[in-house]
This record gives C-alpha cells, structure tokens and sequence, in this order.
C-alpha cells in the first residue's frame, strides 16, 4: 500500500456517499482513478444504479486511465448483468493497479473481480479503508449477507425521554437543524418506514423537503396489518411520484403481504426480509413507541439517531424505549449539538 492510497481512497468514499440511499438495488460506489499522482476521472454510481462508478470514471480518464491506478470503494464487478462488468472494462482501459476497500460479497463476483484483474497482469490491493466504506456499503453488505436491510431508528426525544406529551397527541420535539439534519437522513434511504399508529396521528408526507434534495425522497413503508383504515393518508396522493408500500396481511395494491405473528401481526422478520428481496438495503425508521420497540426487541435495528429536545414533557407522556439500548448491543459513537438539540449516535456492537 502506498501513503497516498488513504487518501485517494478517502476521495473515493466521499465520491460514493454523494448517492446513498438513490442507487436501487445497486451500492453507490465511489471511484477515483490516478495518473502520477494526479486525478483524472472521478465517479459515484449513477442515480437508479447505472452507470457504474468505474466506467464513468474511465470514460473520464480517456487514454490517461492506460498505467492508471483505480481506487474503487467496492470489489468491481466481475458478472455481465444489464452491462458487461466493471473489472473487464477496467482491463480493457489498461490500468495498472486497482486498489479497493471491500470485497463485494454478492455471489456473481464474490472475490471474482478481484481474480480477474489479477491474471490480467494488474497488481490489486485490497482493505485499504475497509471500515469506512462498510458503514458507507452496509445497506447493501446487509441485504446481501444478512438477507434484511441496514436498519436506522430515528428517535426524537423530550429532555426526559418522552417521544409525545400524550398517547395520540402529535407533538414538535426538535428544532430547525435537526430537522434537516433528518432530512438528510431520509435523502440517504432507500425506504423509510413507520408504524399505522403514527401514520393516523401524525398523517406525514415522508419526503425529502432539504432544499437540493426534494428529488431524493425515499420510498415510504407504512406497517398495517389491515391497511383499508388508512386510505384517506396525505401520502397516498403523492403515491405515482414517491412510492408507499404497506407491510401488511392483506392483498391489494402496493401490499406486501407478511407472515403473520401469533397474535396476528405483521411479522417484522418477515417484512424485513420481502423489503431487502425488492432492493432496499438502507432503511430509516421514524416509528412510535411500539414500532420501535418492536423492532428493537427482535435485535433488528443496526443504527439508532437519537435527537434529544431541550424541554420536558412530563408525566402522561409516551416514554421512548431508551431502556432497550443498552451498552452490551450498542457503542455511542457520534454527538452532535444541533441548535437547541443533542444528537448520539449509537451502531450495533460486533
């Protein structure tokens, strides 16, 4: 490894997250590609999941990319889907060293990119900043590997833990920053999912609304055993532009029927696994008390953005399941102080 792969990487990865949570199915990879030292072709993959960062990038390059070196945040392709693969054209463009972070794990190339740049002569390094680009990749690493998306719980909290003043009351907890700060979060999904209580009383459109991001919004998921209660939803009228999906037990359209619990619920192992199958690798939760205990009993949550407001609520509010983060599942990681707001990060214990 040389001493400028770091950073070349680090470029590369900041390449990548610029289309997080808008590449479909697809990760969004970042390439950058060097000549003497220089950049000469830089590339995120392209909204929907095409074209690839590494053919984007070459094309940037020209005949600069011939001896190159290509820092790629994932393994390049190895498989001919709906273009041919990354790792041949990387080949064919003559580059002389690709350095990437992590191995792609999806069966079609699994190590096979690697392999095949090899016997074309071309020397690989891989790991170089692996860490980093799994958190950037984990939505994808997570429905590929774990067969369930990366799962973010958003929880906005009163200074003593409440997540509404009362049951059914909708209630302002944060402020101008965290709000976009949350915005952007919903720019970075794939889908973005909450429960039928919240969507009765709160009734939320869902959307993206950070100025430059309004095309960024996420496919939204509502979770409703019988789904008929909920058809006057603000969200509904927006359904041809912005996608709604509903985990359900139920047929209909956009239904995406779930096994059902013993106490005939939607099962969320199930849901979870029919929402990684239609592509969704990142997804944010912005749920109530019993979604989101929910889903944090049955240890399906990887990531949770707690927003702490300055006020108290009081008694008779509805209490945030702060208990169930404990410290042997989960490792505080970042703090932010936004306006009058606090916000911790808390990333699932390996």
């Amino acid at each position: 490894m040389c001493a400028s792969d770091k950073a070349f990487m680090r470029l590369a990865l900041a390449e990548g997250k610029k289309h997080l949570g808008a590449t479909a199915e697809n990760p969004s990879v970042g390439c950058i590609i060097t000549n003497d030292g220089e950049v000469v072709g830089r590339a995120v993959t392209g909204i929907g999941g095409r074209p690839h960062a590494e053919t984007q990038a070459l094309a940037q390059a020209g005949d600069q990319a011939n001896g190159a070196t290509a820092y790629v945040t994932l393994e390049p392709c190895a498989h001919h889907g709906q273009t041919p693969p990354c790792a041949e054209a990387l080949i064919d463009a003559g580059v002389a060293r690709v350095v990437t972070a992590v191995q792609d794990p999806d069966p079609r190339t699994a190590g096979d990119g690697h392999r095949a740049l090899r016997a074309a002569g071309i020397e690989v390094v891989t790991g170089v900043l692996e860490d980093e680009a799994r958190r950037d990749h984990a939505g994808f690493l997570s429905r590929i590997e774990r067969g369930r998306p990366y799962t973010i719980l958003k929880l906005a909290v009163s200074k003593d833990g409440m997540l509404s003043a009362a049951p059914g009351k909708q209630t302002a907890i944060t402020g101008k920053a965290a709000n976009e700060h949350v915005h952007m979060m919903r720019a970075q999904a794939d889908a973005i999912m909450i429960g039928a209580g919240t969507a009765r009383v709160d009734d939320p459109s869902l959307t993206c609304r950070l100025e430059g991001y309004e095309d960024r919004s996420p496919i939204r998921v509502v979770i409703a055993s019988d789904p008929g209660s909920l058809n006057t939803l603000s969200m509904l009228k927006t359904r041809e532009q912005i996608p709604v999906w509903f985990l359900t037990l139920h047929d209909g359209p956009d239904h995406i029927v779930c096994a059902k619990t013993a106490n005939a619920a939607v099962d969320l192992n199930d849901g979870m696994k029919m929402l990684a199958a239609r592509g969704i690798g990142r997804l944010m939760v912005e749920g109530g008390a019993e979604i989101s205990s929910g889903l944090l009993e049955l240890d399906l949550i990887d990531e949770i953005v707690l927003i702490t407001g300055p006020q108290n609520l009081g008694d008779g509010g509805v209490a945030a399941p702060l208990e169930l983060i404990s410290p042997d599942k989960f490792n505080e990681t970042v703090t932010l102080v936004l306006g009058d707001d606090r916000l911790t990060t808390y990333v699932r214990a390996q």
